[in-house]
């Protein structure tokens, strides 16, 4: 048995793990392909981003030469203004100082900073016992006084009548005369000792006066009427009035204030007393503060070689709103013009004086009156987009901007530089929005 199984393990074929040997037949099998569609959407962008770098390059590049290299303002119609600028400062027309005019403790104040005063208002009160003290004294040396005169009139009295007496014995010669001449020099001395209590008593009198001076300047008074805008004194404080004298507190009339401008010595000349002035605030640079100029004080401030003269006027301040040391912008007018036609000073050129050729633009650059009723040119750019040089005349003309009285229409454009085209054309379409804009005067 074991025999025939080994026979037919023998004639059964090994099993192998391999892979069968398959041979493919050429065209035996058919093979299917995915026909391909256009992707013809991915053009779009690239379109697209071509189509937009034309538009940009045409709108940029393509505009006429005289636009694309010069800068241009439009004739505007406007103020404008000549003036001497300045700093300065807000100060009270008139403010005082009340003082202690006696030494002591400062007994009550019954004032605070910003209350509103009336003039002789009680606002501060010395402690007066040491001067009350003094006033007990003088009155009782006084009276001690006036008992030694009416002692000294007495006995003035009596040496009167011992000397009747001694000259009528001596003319009956029962006393010598020597008695006689002894009663006269008594009553002399009487007289004098009368004369010197006398003295006494008007030397302790105003002594007296004094210290009751002294004891009303123990209540201290407002002197105008104002508001409290300082108190360096606090009750309590002993105040030493013999070498100075202290400020309780400082009272200031502030309806009406004053502004203390600083003018350059180069600018000073031009000013005039009378002519208007005005100035702004940092706060409301806006708002303007009217008054005309008071006095040009003659003694300048000089600091680090640089001399400069004060110009004052004063406004009102009915609603309290301007306060002491405010810094102020200030403008001395010299002239003004209402609705006029105006353009940038930088678009003005002037011929040489003597020659009619060329241009100084340096004419007026450091001046701010240089160019008033001069003729100038300017470059007009045209409907066709041409540049035309003009002639015009000028008017009131300051470091930014010029009247021009003839030679310009409103709304045409005028040539202020050269540079990109960007520049020229962002700045036209401000104007041709909303006007050529005055620059802020600072």
């Amino acid at each position: 048995m074991n025999k025939t199984i080994k026979t037919a393990r023998a004639d059964t074929p090994p099993r192998s793990d391999a892979a069968p040997n398959v041979t493919f037949i050429p065209g035996a099998v058919k093979t299917v392909t995915r026909k391909r569609r256009p992707r013809r959407w991915l053009w779009v962008p690239v379109v697209l981003a071509v189509a937009g770098a034309a538009w940009y390059g045409w709108t940029r590049y393509g505009e006429s030469p005289a636009s694309s290299a010069v800068v241009t303002e439009v004739v505007a119609r406007g103020d404008i203004e000549n003036a001497v600028t300045a700093v300065g400062t807000l100060d009270a027309v008139n403010s005082v100082d009340a003082g202690a005019q006696v030494s002591g403790q400062l007994k009550a104040l019954h004032v605070a900073i910003g209350d509103r005063v009336t003039g002789d208002q009680l606002v501060a009160e010395i402690d007066p016992a040491t001067i009350e003290n003094r006033i007990e004294i003088d009155q009782a040396e006084l009276a001690n006084l006036q008992a030694q005169l009416i002692s000294k009139k007495a006995q003035l009295v009596l040496k009167q009548a011992n000397i009747d007496r001694q000259r009528n014995l001596v003319e009956t010669k029962s006393v010598a005369q020597s008695t006689l001449d002894q009663a006269i020099a008594d009553l002399a001395a009487a007289e004098a000792d009368v004369n010197a209590i006398e003295a006494q008593i008007r030397k302790q009198q105003a002594t007296l006066a004094g210290d009751k001076v002294d004891l009303g300047y123990t209540k201290i008074f407002a002197p105008i009427s104002g508001t409290i805008v300082a108190n360096p004194a606090k009750a309590g404080q002993t105040l030493n009035a013999n070498q100075t004298t202290p400020t309780i507190v400082t009272i200031a009339d502030l309806s009406t204030m004053t502004v203390k401008a600083q003018v350059s010595e180069a600018d000073v000349i031009r000013l005039k007393v009378g002519m208007d002035a005005y100035f702004t605030l940092l706060g409301q640079p806006g708002k303007r503060f009217s008054g005309k100029l008071r006095q040009i004080q003659p003694m300048p401030d000089t600091t680090n070689n640089v001399v400069l003269y004060y110009a004052l006027f004063d406004v009102p301040n009915p609603d309290g709103e301007l306060m002491m040391s405010m810094s102020a912008q200030v403008f001395f007018l010299r002239d003004a013009a209402r609705d006029v036609l105006v353009v940038p000073s930088s678009a003005l050129t002037y011929p040489a004086k003597g020659t009619g050729e060329g241009s100084d633009r340096r004419d007026g650059a450091g001046s701010q009156a240089r160019g008033e009723g001069r003729k100038a040119q300017v470059s007009v750019v045209t409907a066709s987009g041409a540049i035309e040089t003009r002639d015009v005349e000028v008017g009131i003309r300051n470091r930014v901007s010029a009247e021009i009285k003839s030679g310009l229409e409103e709304g045409e454009k005028v040539v202020v530089g050269t540079g990109s085209s960007a520049t020229g054309t962002s700045r036209d379409n401000r104007n041709q929005r909303g006007g050529m804009r005055m620059p802020p005067m600072f």
